[in-house]
């Protein structure tokens, strides 16, 4: 029998869905053919609405090697899961005469443990486990999440936590949980062999597909300890997040809640002597850090030197006698000890870290607002420890025996691939070399035609926005803007502060017009409700630049308050746009720009998500019509047609609002075509 053709099999998976085939989706299907079969990378841009997922998934499941989907957002995952696998698998059965098994895979503390839930929670203040469903009065929100818990444990096939609704707070999930430090490991625990994170695990090694989050594939490759099984295709979707997710897993801090956390659970299991050296480590760290100011330091001061390796060593002896002690006061010590042994474990490795002191780490203080979490009671403040970059990890440990395809809707930036593939560890596009991966960049364009669908507007009259300044021009002209677009309008704003603002100021100004603020109810609420009303704004900061998929009349104009630069007190851009210009480039294209550039590309994404709709897209700061690097950044946001003119931009969102009107009062008509994803 003759093998099935690409476009044979692409076709019947795109009628499985429901969808309609783009040329788009087909080039990147055979881009993605071509770079498995060859072994060599790709990173492919797939403008929304292209169906990216099957342009990926049809070529690795007609491949037949194991493949590993690695994606930002847990939308998408369930996406893949739920809707496009299971319709893929079966629609090219009959074609490929095997049936491809699929899984999702997280992270430990993503599953339910059985232990925590059946024995108990490790009590720092108190011996051995305490009972938490007696402890938690059942009247209070944590009580009833915790019998709810307990009553789902017994139906739930998977224990993952993101099956579980209505959700659960961190503060409730945290009870029944374990990180993988903290684990007794399969062999030594009562309920090893029906853990669901074991389960999820040996599932996805008998799988061809496993479904999993940028965070795991980054404790995969920096660990070293293999949490994925073996995979000859890895295919990194959304991936302008994941240089910034990897960066995150390879964060450290330190906190005085943390490191008095961990004195507290270490103090029962070892000697006197042990407990006292930690404890008045703790106290040395407590005492510097509530004199600590926010800021990188790029020496270590004397002080915290001698506070850290105080804390290393302490929690080194402790490590080292917690084995030793046995208290038989204590019940279950083994998930106590594995608790503790966790906690101070944590604590050295960034203390190490640190006071190792290597050239490619940032080290900075950061303060946290007064409203933090438990972790931050003491002093508000943290020591954290972040890679200056991350490209020599991937470029290590993501591009060697493998074929890696990173998609997104956004990876081209200023016009070529080099600054994304750059931040990935790869060679400009074409370099030749014995060590240099071999990758191509590809772009497949969007089924959306920008220059008719929509239009760029930027308001360059507006005076030059100052850091923290007073802005009363912009709110002038995004009242009138709104105005003219009869609401529809998503607020896209560089900083909390400057959204809670201008939210404050127009709901005041124009209460006819709804004005809906992240932060006041949960992102899916809020993004529920600013689609279910017209007239509704939503205003918001970063997870609304790249989280919003709202088709239709709900969302014509979107309002950028200011071009995204990262603050210039931001200790990790900073630190990295100097060493790019100590290295002789250009700091602040490098890093500045290309941040900007990415946030504005996912910002603009926004407004065109099916092939019915039409709006504006509208950046509040001349300096993209005026500055030198405006170019660049126009060059990395989607073909809409151009203007600086506020009043043709006016005329034409009231054009587009009395279209939609004139639609809603019609009634429903045949609604405009739905994308297939981002």
């Amino acid at each position: 029998m003759t093998k099935p053709s690409l476009p044979e099999l692409l076709h019947a998976a795109v009628t499985a869905v429901g969808g309609t085939e783009r040329p788009g989706q087909v080039a990147m299907a055979e881009a993605v053919e071509e770079a498995i079969d060859g072994g060599s990378h790709l990173l492919v841009q797939a403008g929304t609405g292209t169906g990216k997922s099957l342009g990926y998934l049809v070529p690795a499941l007609a491949h037949g090697e194991r493949v590993v989907v690695a994606t930002a957002t847990l939308a998408l995952q369930r996406q893949l899961v739920e809707r496009d696998l299971p319709r893929t698998v079966d629609a090219l059965h009959p074609q490929l005469r095997r049936r491809p098994e699929f899984a999702m895979l997280k992270g430990r503390s993503n599953y339910l443990c059985l232990h925590r839930l059946h024995e108990g929670v490790p009590q720092d203040e108190e011996e051995g486990l305490f009972d938490q469903f007696e402890a938690a009065a059942p009247t209070s929100r944590l009580g009833q999440d915790l019998l709810r818990m307990r009553d789902w444990a017994d139906e739930t096939e998977t224990g993952d936590r993101d099956d579980l609704t209505p959700g659960v707070s961190d503060r409730a999930w945290s009870q029944v949980s374990v990180s993988s430090r903290e684990c007794l490991g399969a062999s030594k625990c009562a309920y090893g062999a029906e853990c669901f994170a074991e389960t999820a695990r040996e599932r996805a090694k008998l799988s061809d597909v496993v479904v999993t989050n940028h965070a795991l594939l980054a404790i995969d490759a920096i660990e070293g300890a293999p949490v994925l099984p073996q995979h000859e295709v890895l295919i990194v979707d959304e991936a302008h997040e994941l240089v910034s997710r990897v960066t995150g897993v390879a964060t450290g801090e330190l906190t005085p809640g943390q490191v008095n956390r961990a004195v507290r659970r270490a103090a029962k299991l070892v000697n006197e002597k042990a407990a006292d050296q930690l404890q008045t480590a703790a106290e040395g760290f407590e005492r510097l850090m509530e004199l600590a100011l926010p800021g990188r330091l790029e020496e270590i001061p004397e002080d915290l030197g001698y506070a850290l390796m105080a804390l290393r060593d302490a929690c080194r002896t402790v490590i080292s006698g917690i084995g030793s002690t046995r208290d038989k006061s204590v019940q279950d010590e083994d998930a106590v000890r594995k608790q503790a042994l966790a906690s101070v474990e944590s604590v050295h490795d960034v203390a190490e870290r640190i006071t190792n002191g290597s050239e490619w780490d940032v080290v900075w203080y950061e303060r946290h607002e007064p409203r933090g979490g438990a972790a931050y009671r003491h002093s508000g403040a943290s020591l954290r420890v972040a890679p200056m970059s991350v490209s020599g990890l991937l470029r290590e440990k993501l591009f060697t025996d493998r074929s890696v395809v990173l998609t997104s809707a956004t990876l081209k930036l200023g016009g070529d691939f080099n600054g994304v593939g750059a931040s990935l560890g790869l060679a400009p596009e074409g370099t030749e070399g014995d060590d240099v991966p071999r990758w191509k960049g590809v772009d497949v364009g969007s089924p959306f035609d920008y220059r008719k669908q929509g239009i760029l507007y930027v308001a360059k009259h507006l005076a030059r926005p100052a850091r923290d300044g007073d802005r009363a021009d912009m709110l002038d002209e995004l009242t009138e803007l709104i105005q003219a677009a009869g609401g529809r309008t998503l607020g896209l704003f560089s900083s909390m502060r400057a959204a809670q603002l201008a939210a404050e100021e127009l709901r005041a100004r124009i209460p006819e017009y709804p004005i809906l603020l992240q932060g006041e109810e949960t992102l899916g609420e809020l993004i529920k409700n600013f689609a279910a009303d017209p007239r509704t704004c939503l205003f918001g900061t970063l997870s609304l630049w790249q989280g919003v998929d709202v088709p239709g009349p709900s969302c014509q104009l979107v309002v950028m308050d200011k071009i995204p630069f990262p603050r210039p007190d931001d200790p990790l851009m900073s630190a990295r746009q100097k060493a790019v210009e100590e290295a002789g480039g250009n700091g602040f294209m490098a890093v500045a720009a290309t941040h900007a550039a990415l946030l504005m590309a996912q910002g603009a994404g926004r407004l065109v998500r099916a092939s019915g709709d039409r709006g504006v897209v509208a950046v509040l700061d001349q300096r993209l019509a005026t500055a030198r690097y405006g170019s660049y950044l126009k060059a990395s946001l989607p073909d809409f047609w151009f203007t600086t003119d506020r009043n043709q931009v006016r005329r034409s969102l009231a054009a587009i609002d009395a279209k939609a009107k004139q639609a809603e009062t019609a009634g429903p008509t045949e609604s405009a075509e739905q994308p297939q994803g981002d």
